[in-house]
């Protein structure tokens, strides 16, 4: 008994301090969210208005280019993943992980070859273990990224989309990762960047009657859509990489209260079981007392007799 009562006490002891760890990462996490939304709210309204330039550029010229025309037959797809650099996040980063895996399926079932560009070491891994091919891979900045972290990002892809399929390019090019919908929710999307869809470009102009306005680019449309793509890439994947972000922190507070809360009731649990073994350990106690008590009283009658 008194054996199992020490093995108890060290699992608490064990269980105890791990609590205290994860409470101590669940409160970081939480700490985080807070600048992470921040980032996502301000950058938000820049990455909308370049995607509307983009749009009255495209809308309002003749000009084809990589950042509005479509492929007459697309035979390759560039895809960034972006994934985590740190685990203990739930399902984070396997959900993107698997929101990319379809898109690739989807695209190849559609006759195209698939350049996978990854960040975080989370996504890196995945794929080395797998030994599938890696066109480029970033790490070291997903819990925090920068806008230069983006640029330098997007550089490769940029580079990609303005480079014939037959030297390597891509006509096509994809972002999956993980939109902060609220505490709570997080979920991982497929976005197609490039080329961009104009389907929708007139609806608030169409839907009010409005005239649609006439526009003179200087010094041409293609030389304003020249200078528009970089930006408008680095933009929609500094959005995506803070939204990430902040979804990676939201998914690890979660998992860390699970464990935290969990922790708690294997520690109640292990509690109980070592009270019991310790009423046990002195019931056996007194009966011993008791036993030996009568053994010895039985003795003494015997000898007076």
């Amino acid at each position: 008994m008194g054996a199992q009562l020490r093995v108890y006490k060290r699992r608490i002891r064990s269980v105890t301090a791990t609590k205290k760890i994860t409470k101590a990462m669940e409160m970081i996490a939480a700490s985080r969210i807070v600048k992470a939304q921040r980032q996502v709210a301000a950058s938000t309204p820049y990455a909308t208005e370049l995607i509307r330039a983009v749009t009255a550029v495209a809308t309002g010229s003749t000009t084809k280019h990589p950042l509005t025309t479509e492929a007459e037959a697309p035979t390759r797809a560039a895809v960034l993943l972006i994934t985590s650099d740190r685990g203990l996040a739930g399902g984070y980063s396997s959900n993107a992980i698997k929101a990319a895996e379809k898109l690739s399926e989807r695209l190849r079932s559609e006759g195209k070859e698939v350049d996978t560009y990854i960040v975080g070491r989370k996504g890196v891994a995945y794929y080395g273990f797998r030994e599938r091919k890696v066109s480029q891979s970033w790490t070291g900045f997903t819990d925090s990224p920068t806008y230069a972290d983006a640029k330098q990002v997007a550089a490769p892809l940029i580079e990609a989309i303005q480079t014939e399929t037959a030297e390597g390019g891509a006509d096509e090019l994809h972002i999956v990762f993980t939109e902060f919908v609220s505490m709570m929710t997080q979920s991982p999307v497929d976005n197609r960047m490039l080329p961009l869809s104009l389907e929708k470009a007139p609806e608030e102009e169409g839907a009010k009657g409005e005239i649609l306005p006439l526009f003179d680019f200087e010094p041409s449309a293609e030389d304003v859509l020249d200078a528009l793509l970089p930006r408008y890439v680095e933009s929609r994947i500094y959005n995506a990489l803070l939204q990430s972000a902040a979804s990676e922190h939201a998914a690890r507070r979660r998992a860390m209260k699970s464990a935290t809360d969990n922790a708690g009731e294997l520690i109640k649990s292990l509690s109980r079981l070592a009270n019991a073994a310790r009423q046990a350990e002195i019931t056996q106690e007194i009966s011993e007392i008791v036993g030996g008590s009568s053994a010895l009283a039985d003795a003494t009658a015997g000898s007076d007799k």
